[in-house]
């Protein structure tokens, strides 16, 4: 059994906290992947710090040398991906067609990344005076901290980190508490890519103990959230009041539209693809059904048996079409909903 640790410094270290958590297959909860131990407040603010020293020298390395450690990343994620979906869906739940359908998109997002890197310019700017050129330079901005959910536990980090870094910012990754094993393999794969030591950072833990610290450091310079709307609008509020940049990426309310032309067989399964596809766990699932009364009966109809025929069950079967839920408590959620 795996004990995922902390990556701080260029270091995987073990928290020193005595709060154990197990990381459990939602699939068959029999099946523990591992254990982690929760990163302290002292933990989190050591990563901030090391990752505040690398940032001189990281952002004095070329861009397109930047780039170049990225685009490796993005061949040893297409090296493992099979080993990396297969452990997104034993963690996480969901079907190993989704999972392989993440890696993919991670691998796109870090190659689209690794191009930027010759692609970040200034401007040019006409002056008033004949013995001053204006010019703009695109700057980093030091500690990038990316706070990330557990619903695409691979995608959504890198297509934080990968352009942080890119742009020649140092980064504190903290992961949903739920998903500690497949962060550690997207560090694990930046580090075999080359990133020099303190240049990212991961810290393991809750986020009202470890993520909390983290937000309220002065050295970090611009916050990357996914998650809910309460912890994003709190998140928001605390590290906006000491300047920080800050992206809060929260839920939504996602209808379908169906008019009375549409194609009912096509409106279906796209309804029941947004709806139920990742287990409904996404921001972007498809919440409500806005349709015209004139085939709103029969659209009904249609969807009760398209949903009452889905094949729920282990993720890595290949014939179950949605997984379940990420744990009891996202489950219970679900039924109160």
């Amino acid at each position: 059994m795996d004990t995922y640790r902390n990556y701080i410094g260029g270091k995987w270290v073990e928290s020193s906290s005595q709060r154990t958590v197990p990381n459990v297959n939602p699939a068959n909860t029999d099946d523990v992947l591992g254990t982690v131990r929760q990163a302290t407040r002292e933990e989190a603010r050591q990563a901030v710090e090391f990752a505040a020293g690398a940032f001189p020298g990281w952002r004095a390395i070329p861009a397109p040398a930047r780039g170049r450690i990225v685009a490796r990343a993005a061949r040893l994620m297409e090296e493992h991906k099979e080993e990396l979906a297969q452990i997104l869906t034993r963690e996480e739940g969901k079907t190993i067609a989704e999972s392989r359908g993440e890696l993919q998109r991670s691998i796109n997002v870090a190659d689209f990344c690794a191009g930027e890197a010759r692609r970040i310019t200034g401007e040019t700017i006409p002056s008033e005076l004949p013995s001053n050129f204006a010019y703009t330079l695109k700057q980093p901005l030091g500690v990038v901290a990316c706070i990330t959910p557990w619903n695409f536990p691979v995608a959504i980090p890198v297509w934080k980190i990968a352009p942080a870094l890119v742009a020649g910012n140092t980064v504190v990754f903290k992961p949903a508490s739920l998903t500690p094993a497949t962060a550690v393999r997207v560090v694990q794969i930046f580090e075999e890519a080359g990133i020099p030591a303190g240049v990212l950072n991961l810290v393991l833990g809750s986020g009202s103990d470890a993520g909390d610290e983290i937000i309220i450091q002065p050295a970090v310079k611009a916050i990357s959230f996914t998650g809910s709307n309460g912890v994003g609008i709190r998140l928001y509020e605390q590290a906006s009041r000491r300047g920080a940049k800050v992206q809060c990426e929260m839920g939504g309310k996602n209808p379908v539209v169906i008019m009375e032309d549409a194609d009912l067989d096509l409106a279906v399964e796209s309804t029941a693809q947004g709806a139920f596809g990742s287990s409904g766990q996404r921001c972007t699932a498809t919440s409500r059904a806005v349709v015209i009364n004139e085939i709103a009966d029969e659209f009904v109809n249609r969807m009760v048996r398209r949903a009452e025929g889905m094949r729920i069950g282990d993720g890595s079967n290949p014939t179950t079409e949605m997984g379940p839920s990420v744990d009891e408590n996202q489950f219970k959620t679900v039924l109160n909903l």
